[in-house]
């Protein structure tokens, strides 16, 4: 129910403050585990990747936000559960893990932390993918955030995992967490 509310509430915004022009929404599946894989240039990126879609999308957040009970449950009602930063979240990766198993949609940054450049990426989203069976849709965005601009957002097509279902080694999981990000940077030349 607050998902919903939510989600109206913030597509209005949106289509004041930040209009978003989408491409590739029909490359989502409608069911299923799918892990949505993005660029992060701004606190806005979890709002703009997932408002437009049908389905609930869960994310990550930091567990600081989460300290301030109104907005811990504001942003549990969203989806959102908590991360400690800095290391790896074991507990955060089992949770993602089990979301994706139960055929949730889930979006991740794997830069980690904001970046307009393109920030190394971390191999989490490979590692969970490849533990879940989720399809991995990149997804690029593209803008500043200007109020009344807009920004686009493009969900490319699945990212083809067949030469990795057997190999879940750390070279196996830096070559697909590459490709991902090839992936959402081609998006973006190409826009």
């Amino acid at each position: 129910m607050l998902y919903r509310f939510c989600r109206a509430a913030l597509r209005v915004f949106f289509a004041i403050a930040f209009p978003l022009k989408t491409t590739g929404l029909d490359n989502i599946p409608d069911k299923g585990p799918v892990l949505l894989c993005s660029n992060h240039i701004s606190n806005f990126d979890p709002v703009a990747v997932g408002i437009k879609l049908q389905r609930k999308v869960h994310y990550m957040a930091k567990a600081e936000l989460f300290s301030f009970r109104p907005i811990g449950a504001f942003l549990s009602g969203l989806g959102a559960f908590p991360v400690k930063r800095g290391g790896v979240s074991k507990d955060a990766i089992k949770n993602s893990i089990q979301m994706l198993k139960d055929g949730s949609v889930m979006g991740i940054f794997p830069e980690g932390s904001r970046s307009n450049s393109g920030g190394a990426a971390k191999k989490g989203a490979a590692m969970i993918a490849l533990r879940s069976g989720a399809v991995i849709i990149p997804v690029t965005l593209i803008g500043e955030y200007k109020w009344f601009r807009p920004m686009q957002v493009i969900y490319g097509k699945p990212v083809d995992l067949s030469e990795f279902t057997e190999d879940t080694s750390s070279d196996a999981l830096e070559r697909l967490t590459d490709k991902i990000m090839n992936k959402i940077w081609e998006q973006k030349r190409s826009a």
